[in-house]
């Protein structure tokens, strides 16, 4: 056992193989319940004594995902009110070793996730010489859903709050403040946009590290509103912070989740606004925020999968469902000429089902489109894309959304990512791509030039690792001008 001193008090950790030392439901804020529900995070209370840290804490409040995500994505619900805590992994839990900090924001559309799954597990980042942490923030109607009278985007502040905790006291555990890379998947990367957009974190961070999620999802208010007064009326409500707040628990969670189904299966932009497109009801609210540019004044890798919206086709067995008419509905619904864009998309996927090119448009206006344009705005940022395919669902999955994960992590064999990766995953490519966040955390050098508009080097994790100019720049070039 090793003890740390943190501006709260004394926490014991346990240390584990390779002496990586974990500190885990450290609190950073203060349970956000009770008169403080719907508020902004507050500072945790001090503990008398030394605080047992060798157990995961609550996480936030969220039900679980619907089949078959369930059994395919990293969640955990863990009941409990001091949800807002985070768990620590360091090679040298001693003040003054100076080492760099890398901080994981998990995904889940802002409604799903926890930083306390084993997929998640930081000792591989400080068996290789980093501290990492991973932590909780409020999900769901508590952290995004837009009410009168109290602050918008809870969850951002919540990891605001985190990040601020983590300044003050992870010299303490052997990290340097001042040598911090926030990383995030999906949701998590989309916050770290939205953070570096609106400078409400500026200074807390150096580096980050953006896996498929840039600056481009949020709500507008008008949307937002839209979404409250539609959960209001299904629980029998009016929408007010005490009006939610009086709602068991157990009935609010229920009616998110046929929220988020409806939004699915009824994707009216009448009905939902900007969500009626990405079907995520519960995001941070923005008015129209800006790409940062180049005086954000931090490093930026980012990236996406090359077949992300498979994810979302596949395991539902919706691909095989959408035909020519759908197909081009959805291209249309995104900004593009079908006309244009169809046989160019086409063109580069030679006996594509409509499903499958469908799959491939979204993939751009999700995930792709957002990242190149944030790498564009900020000069000599890294742009990297996943293209190893997973031979689950028939290997019809491909490069699909969160399969990069257990490669980042260096977690293959942990049973969260089997699902997904299969059996047989390359070792090679995730000590390729761990080791590059790795270098990139440490030195502000992922191993391979910038993103530059002249060249538009990217590098590729496939089976043969490659550095590639511009990938599939005709696709590339119909989303110029469209939003």
């Amino acid at each position: 056992m090793t003890v740390c001193v943190t501006a709260q008090g004394a926490v014991r950790g346990r240390i584990g193989a390779a002496g990586v030392t974990s500190f885990l439901g450290v609190p950073y804020a203060a349970p956000p319940f009770g008169p403080r529900r719907f508020r902004a995070p507050a500072p945790p209370e001090p503990w008398p004594g030394i605080r047992d840290a060798t157990a995961y804490g609550p996480t936030a409040p969220h039900a679980p995902y619907a089949p078959p995500y369930d059994a395919l994505v990293p969640d955990e619900v863990v009941p409990g009110e001091d949800c807002l805590n985070l768990n620590i992994w360091t090679p040298a839990p001693e003040p003054g070793a100076g080492l760099p900090v890398m901080v994981w924001l998990h995904g889940g559309a802002f409604s799903n996730g926890a930083g306390s799954v084993s997929a998640y597990d930081g000792s591989t980042f400080a068996r290789d010489g980093v501290v990492c942490v991973t932590l909780n923030y409020r999900l769901g109607a508590d952290g995004f859903l837009r009410l009168p009278g109290v602050p918008d985007n809870r969850g951002l502040l919540d990891q605001v709050a985190a990040l601020n905790w983590i300044r003050a006291n992870i010299a303490s555990f052997g990290g340097d403040p001042d040598q911090v890379t926030v990383f995030g998947e999906s949701a998590g990367a989309m916050s770290i946009g939205l953070l570096l957009s609106t400078g409400r974190a500026r200074g807390l961070f150096r580096r980050a590290i953006l896996q498929s999620g840039a600056c481009h999802h949020f709500l507008r208010p008008a949307s937002a509103a839209l979404i409250a007064a539609r959960l209001a009326a299904k629980l029998g409500i009016e929408p007010t912070p005490g009006s939610f707040a009086a709602v068991p628990l157990t009935d609010l969670l229920t009616a998110q989740a046929e929220l988020r189904a409806e939004a699915g299966a009824r994707p009216d932009p009448a009905l939902w606004g900007e969500a009626a497109l990405n079907m995520m009801p519960f995001e941070p609210v923005a008015s129209d925020p800006v790409l940062p540019g180049p005086d954000c004044g931090v490093d930026l890798l980012i990236g996406s999968n090359q077949e992300e919206y498979r994810f979302f086709l596949v395991p539902t067995q919706r691909l095989e469902a959408v035909g020519e008419s759908r197909l081009r509905a959805g291209t249309a619904a995104y900004g593009l000429d079908p006309d244009r864009a169809l046989p160019l998309y086409r063109a580069a996927r030679p006996g594509a089902t409509p499903g499958e090119l469908l799959a491939a448009v979204a993939t751009d206006w999700f995930y792709r489109i957002p990242a190149i344009r944030l790498a564009e705005s900020v000069p000599g940022s890294y742009l990297y894309e996943f293209a190893w395919r997973s031979p689950r669902f028939g290997a019809r999955l491909g490069a699909c959304h969160t399969l990069e994960l257990g490669f980042v992590f260096d977690r293959l064999q942990d049973p969260w990512y089997t699902p997904l990766v299969g059996d047989h995953p390359p070792q090679a490519l995730a000590d390729a791509m761990h080791q590059a966040w790795i270098s990139f955390a440490k030195t502000g050098d992922p191993g391979w030039p910038p993103y530059d508009p002249a060249t538009r080097t990217t590098r590729v994790f496939a089976a043969d690792p490659a550095l590639r100019d511009d990938p599939r720049e005709a696709e590339r070039r119909l989303w110029e001008g469209v939003r």
